[in-house]
């Protein structure tokens, strides 16, 4: 299918992204109807493994959403197999200079463009070549982290580097990285220049840029500020929110 991400940036706008952290075909499923663009298993800090991937992956795929996974990191097996699985984008953290991002890329690339072994189990068919292997370069997204100031100065770079779909920014790591406490929607001015330098590279280069929000506030905030790509919280954190919520409000 087309990628509705893609489609969605070409028209001028901005996508809203989801993020699973529970290992958990019903939660994805619930989370798959609330309205989100796409929808992220989270591999590298969430509850999930590669068969809960997949489970969320078949509960949310019934649904207009497209499937996306941030890998635990820059590793071509994981990379390859969350690909084979069905994924649609391709969150990678931690990528810090061009040639991380080189690497990356052509992990998730078929060849001559890249090094993917041919194996779509589910999204395609094993051992067989069919659309999917025609389509997959183009169709999916691979999007590397930023979120160090070694990957800040290296950013350009990074932009670059042929098969970079977009970048996403992880506040918590970046503003631990530079000395500050590891938060979501952030203030200082430090970052806002940041942000302001990621939106401004990516646009240059027909390119998106994406953050992670704690806040709907501050996702719409960021859509303003010229992000294309806005994930809010996650399911682990929408049930810890609404539960105090209730509660404080019952006891209050």
């Amino acid at each position: 299918m087309p990628n509705k991400l893609k489609q969605i940036w070409a028209s001028g706008g901005a996508a809203i992204n989801g993020w699973l952290a529970i290992p958990n075909g019903f939660s994805a499923e619930v989370l798959a109807q609330c309205g989100w663009d796409s929808v992220t298993v989270d591999l590298q800090h969430g509850v999930q493994d590669y068969l809960s991937m997949v489970t969320c992956f078949q509960a949310i795929q019934v649904h207009p959403v497209m499937p996306m996974v941030r890998l635990p990191w820059n590793e071509p097996g994981i990379i390859g197999k969350v690909l084979d699985a069905g994924a649609y984008g391709v969150i990678c953290p931690m990528v810090n200079t061009a040639e991380q991002a080189r690497a990356f890329v052509a992990a998730a690339l078929y060849p001559p463009a890249g090094t993917r072994s041919n194996g779509p189990i589910r999204a395609g068919i094993y051992g067989v070549t069919t659309g999917y292997q025609k389509t997959a370069n183009v169709e999916t997204l691979r999007i590397p982290m930023i979120e160090t100031g070694e990957a800040v100065s290296n950013l350009e770079a990074i932009l670059d580097v042929e098969g970079v779909d977009a970048v996403y920014i992880g506040p918590s790591d970046l503003g631990f990285s530079l000395g500050l406490v590891p938060v979501l929607d952030r203030e200082e001015k430090q970052i806002l220049d940041i942000y302001e330098k990621v939106v401004r590279e990516t646009a240059k280069r027909g390119l998106a840029a994406g953050v992670h929000c704690g806040t709907a506030a501050y996702a719409k905030r960021a859509i303003g500020m010229g992000f294309k790509l806005v994930t809010i919280g996650s399911d682990s954190v929408f049930i810890g929110a609404g539960s105090r919520q209730a509660i404080a409000e019952v006891r209050g």
